[in-house]
């Protein structure tokens, strides 16, 4: 497992950026938001996503994340300069801490891609088996993985405008700190 920060102070793509973050409570659950502020970055990153080319990191765009308290999922919401959604990307996670400036996840290196449309695909499957065969994850780990990205991906096609209304909650909050 890898723990991952979200405030991505070590990411070398990052010239000029700022962080802020928050916890709040949405829909009776604690979540801790934050949300990097890309200024200035070294050079702008495009991913493949359902097929598509699309650009994910450029001048003044935004990440902005969230860790759900019982949710084994961390949701980074993607904005461009005009904040349009770019994309909702979701971590499996074993675990999260939702701490004010040390906020970290343990990263079961399989994740769920999401365009604003709802088209979704599972993604770093070599990863995951990558991390089972070097005996970084156990089957237990894996299975749980999996298994949280299958339920994922049914809340998805089930209704995915529950995560474009989380994120706006949580992105009305976090301006307020802007």
């Amino acid at each position: 497992m890898k723990t991952k920060y979200l405030d991505k102070k070590k990411w070398r793509r990052l010239v000029r950026s700022k962080y802020d973050e928050t916890i709040i409570t949405c829909h009776g659950e604690r979540i801790l938001a934050g949300i990097i502020h890309m200024h200035k970055v070294r050079e702008p990153l495009s991913v493949r996503v359902v097929g598509e080319d699309t650009l994910v990191v450029a001048n003044n765009f935004k990440w902005m994340q969230l860790l759900p308290e019982k949710r084994n999922y961390s949701i980074t919401v993607m904005y461009d300069e005009r904040w349009q959604e770019i994309q909702y990307y979701f971590d499996i996670n074993y675990s999260h801490t939702l701490e004010l400036g040390k906020a970290r996840r343990q990263d079961l290196y399989l994740d769920v891609l999401v365009l604003p449309d709802g088209r979704y695909e599972l993604v770093d499957e070599e990863d995951i088996k990558r991390a089972f065969k070097k005996g970084v994850i156990s089957q237990e780990e894996r299975d749980f993985a999996y298994r949280t990205a299958r339920e994922l991906m049914a809340e998805i096609d089930r209704d995915f405008s529950q995560f474009k209304k989380l994120a706006a909650s949580c992105l009305k909050e976090l301006k307020k700190l802007m």
